[in-house]
């Protein structure tokens, strides 16, 4: 498949789009408890999506059944929404998508459920912080490995380990395009970046090992040694000097 570059038409849908799933993410935050339920959580950011006029872009996807994939604790992405009541001291990650007139926005965040662990705190720090490690090298004439590297080497650097089985992608009038976006790999490497390119980096970082395995649901996956797993997503646009990421806020 092409590696497409945008319009500043195109653009500026998926900037829409992606903005859609910056206040679902917001709304999110501003409602998670213990005690709520993740099916509470997937209905609440369905509503959100559909009042800004956008359409929930992983329901039906593949068959997935539901508007948000959550992750909680040791699992790593893909969990479907159901009755499972968060408690005090978990971490969920919630992964959503929205399509707006055509074009996709894609987003990802880990977040505490009221007090955790200082060890699960500098998880989902240095998570985040790889994410925009990530970002920083995201320059026209740069390469998709310089991306990948300093997620790598930031998330390792502090102890933790990337995920390899599963990585970010292009976004844009489909919600996975080319080019893949490893969290792992050689600098100076890969695909040269130019302006218009949209991609969507998503580093999924480990307390221990990097194997996952996924669960008989044929979605969930999780970490084979039981650690926990944090998850941070951002779509994010080429620009002439540098980027802009699509969905801040986030």
């Amino acid at each position: 498949m092409p590696i497409f570059l945008r319009s500043a038409e195109e653009i500026e849908k998926l900037r829409q789009a992606n903005q859609i799933v910056a206040a679902a993410h917001n709304r999110l935050a501003q409602i998670l408890r213990p005690g709520i339920t993740t099916l509470e959580l997937d209905r609440e950011a369905e509503t959100v999506i559909l009042e800004m006029g956008g359409r929930p872009s992983f329901k039906g996807y593949r068959g997935f059944p539901a508007t948000l994939c959550v992750a909680i604790n040791d699992h790593v992405v893909h969990g479907i929404p159901g009755s499972a009541v968060l408690r005090e001291g978990d971490i969920i990650g919630l992964d959503l998508g929205a399509e707006y007139q055509g074009y996709y926005g894609d987003a990802a965040r880990t977040l505490p459920v009221g007090q955790i662990s200082r060890r699960a705190e500098k998880l989902l720090r240095v998570a985040r912080e790889a994410l925009y490690a990530g970002i920083d090298k995201v320059v026209p004439g740069g390469r998709l490995g310089d991306v990948s590297h300093a997620i790598q080497a930031h998330a390792e650097a502090a102890g933790f380990s990337v995920v390899t089985a599963f990585v970010g992608h292009g976004i844009g009038s489909s919600p996975h395009e080319e080019p893949q976006v490893p969290n792992y790999g050689p600098p100076g490497k890969g695909v040269v970046l130019k302006p218009g390119m949209v991609l969507a980096i998503e580093p999924m970082v480990n307390e221990g090992g990097s194997a996952v395995e996924v669960l008989e649901d044929r979605w969930t996956v999780r970490t084979m040694d039981g650690g926990l797993s944090a998850h941070f997503e951002h779509s994010v646009v080429v620009t002439e000097d540098g980027n802009e990421i699509l969905s801040e806020g986030v």
